[in-house]
């Protein structure tokens, strides 16, 4: 049975409907217009039942030109949904100027309000979508439109300083050049026009995975020297790109969009999705958390948290990197979730949805899902693993060691840092173009065996080891430069050496004390810092170890710190630098995890597998 609502009126549209197709028990309306408050008309593709009635609202805002086929939307539909998926300002023919997050609260309302005053809408309208998709509705629900009902955002940010652009200081060089200066160029082909009709569902989106970077220009320096036009495609780099570069600093730029800084004008349940190789797990983690503690009571008790064993753009497959995750890790796709999360707060069906855990995690290693009443989970333990070496910890042979007990008097580790030949990325949370770097698990070898890479072992576990929730690192160190960057990667590493990456942070020394304020080190003063290595769940199974990899470059994830202290984005200088890292009784340097105790959870272990089995034998 169809529910009706009172009929609202429309004040934000002119509708121009340019195409109707039936396919199946499907209507498919093209090039929709939904007039925002300041006369921009934004375009959207509708899909909706063919049956007389009204129907609940999915609404979908993407500044990714609609390349899906029709009946990528079918199933939605044929469950009883409106499918919206609207252009944002700028993108893809719809009106005004393309500038990201500017412009996504405002619009994120109307085009809400538009949605449930459509004659076939029931008046109440949820949102789905990932990474650009899923801040536009972040956006939207902190705008508090009437009729949001919930919102499904997967793989997204919180703070798009730290978070999206910046992180611990460093510019996410990867993601910052690769994004803007293919997916979402100013004119790139997602802009062309035919035959009138803007290019929805047509042909691919001007995305990086069919259009490779160009690998010379992430040594371009200084940084916003990059070209103003791709000499492929024709396409005019992002302006706002450079803009990025000028406010390195957490200023007022930033803080106008940081979702943190307006947890409690949210008032609608949240179901979020992450991945723990996603380059927006800590987003994912604090939306949930903030949502939940600083929301009104409806935010605080509809929030949900999923996070498997994910990158940014394998989120729900079993294979990510290096490794297949098993068929424990498969879960049901999107729309299977989709469907019971808005079957409940859309349609009112008692599913059981309200009264799940509220936490589902995924433990690596184990290969489990586990569902928790918190996160972090409760009766999790604080336990620091020290660093000790005989100033011999550089490289795989070296002598770095973990271990629960204290330094006592032992000589610093020193490694010197080039920026001229950075450690490369390998593997992790990458974004945005899996030809060139590859995202996910993959063997940290390589880059272990550098003479600039520290490597601290623990001896095997004997036990099950289970690490789950934040990971931190606590560094003493010193630079002979006015200005560096110390990083640190958690690694598991199997029987056969296989040393399988589990999450990874960095600090630009320069904002270790105030990401507002920066200032420059004292050269060969010792300094204390803190990485954050966001989270993880893993279960170091017994014959495995953890290791902990110390550095100063993730490159290009990171952009190379020059360690001359001068304006990153501006500056085309550099000098190596010689860097220390202290592990004695006044310089306790530590890996800071949060640990489950031992039996706590009795699931029958599935161990991860290469997916080559072959690749990793020593």
């Amino acid at each position: 049975m169809v529910r009706s609502a009172p009929r609202l009126p429309i004040p934000l549209i002119a509708v121009s409907l340019l195409h109707i197709g039936c396919a199946s028990r499907v209507i498919v309306e093209r090039g929709v217009k939904a007039r925002m408050r300041d006369g921009a008309a934004l375009i959207a593709d509708i899909y909706r039942p063919a049956a007389a009635g009204r129907f609940p609202v999915l609404l979908m805002r993407t500044p990714y030109c609609n390349h899906t086929p029709d009946r990528g939307y079918t199933p939605m539909v044929e469950h009883g949904y409106v499918v919206i998926v609207q252009q944002v300002r700028g993108r893809c023919g719809s009106e005004g100027e393309w500038y990201p997050f500017a412009h996504e609260a405002a619009d994120g309302y109307d085009t809400v309000e538009w949605a449930a005053a459509l004659p076939y809408s029931t008046g109440k309208v949820g949102m789905f979508g990932g990474s650009y998709p899923g801040a536009t509705q972040m956006f939207a629900a902190v705008a508090a439109p009437e009729h949001l009902a919930a919102i499904f955002p997967i793989t997204t940010a919180s703070d798009f300083h730290d978070g999206w652009v910046y992180q611990g200081g460093a510019f996410e060089q990867w993601l910052d050049e690769s994004w803007p200066s293919h997916a979402l160029a100013d004119n790139g082909p997602a802009h062309r026009w035919y035959d009138g009709l803007p290019l929805l569902g047509r042909v691919a989106p001007y995305l990086p995975e069919s259009n490779p970077v160009d690998m010379k220009r992430i040594w371009t320096l200084p940084l916003d020297s990059y070209p103003e036009q791709d000499a492929k495609s024709g396409a005019a780099f992002a302006r706002y790109f450079r803009d990025w570069l000028a406010h390195p600093d957490d200023d007022e730029y930033w803080k106008r969009w940081s979702f943190e800084e307006q947890y409690r004008k949210i008032n609608v349940p949240g179901f979020h999705v992450g991945g723990w190789y996603d380059v927006f797990l800590s987003g994912t983690i604090r939306n949930f958390a903030g949502m939940r503690t600083q929301g009104n009571e409806a935010a605080r008790r509809g929030q949900k948290l999923l996070i498997g064993p994910w990158t940014h753009s394998g989120v729900y497959a079993r294979k990510n990197g290096e490794l297949d995750f098993g068929e424990a890790s498969v879960v049901p796709q999107n729309d299977q979730l989709l469907f019971r999360w808005y079957d409940h707060w859309l349609e009112g069906i008692k599913n059981g949805v309200e009264q799940e855990k509220p936490v589902r995690i995924f433990v690596m290693g184990k290969n489990t899902w586990r569902d928790e009443d918190s996160w972090p989970p409760a009766g999790a333990e604080t336990v620091r693993y020290y660093l000790h070496s005989g100033s011999h910890a550089a490289g795989l042979n070296g002598d770095g060691a973990l271990s629960d007990s204290a330094p006592q008097s032992e000589p610093a580790d020193q490694f010197v840092y080039d920026p001229a030949n950075p450690v490369p990325s390998v593997g992790g949370p990458l974004c945005c173009d899996e030809s060139q770097f590859a995202s996910g698990p993959r063997d940290q070898r390589p880059i272990e065996r550098r003479k600039d890479v520290l490597v601290f072992t623990t001896a095997p576990f004997t036990e099950d080891f289970e690490a789950t929730g934040s990971v931190s690192v606590e560094l003493y160190g010193s630079s002979s430069a006015a200005d560096t960057d110390f990083t640190a990667k958690l690694v598991d590493v199997w029987p056969n050496g296989f040393a399988q990456n589990l999450t990874e942070g960095i600090i630009r020394a320069r904002y270790s004390d105030n990401p507002e304020k920066p200032a420059q080190m004292v050269p060969n003063q010792i300094s204390r810092f803190t990485i954050d290595l966001w989270s993880t769940s893993n279960d170091f199974l017994p014959g495995h170890r953890l290791r902990l990899e110390i550095s100063s470059s993730n490159f290009p994830r990171f952009d190379r710190n020059l360690n001359t202290g001068g304006d990153q984005g501006r500056w085309a200088g550099m000098v190596k630098a010689t860097n220390a890292v202290l592990h004695d009784a006044k310089h306790p340097s530590a890996l800071v995890l949060s640990v489950m105790p031992r039996n706590r959870h009795a699931e029958a272990a599935t161990q991860s597998r290469p997916i080559d089995k072959g690749a990793h034998a020593d």
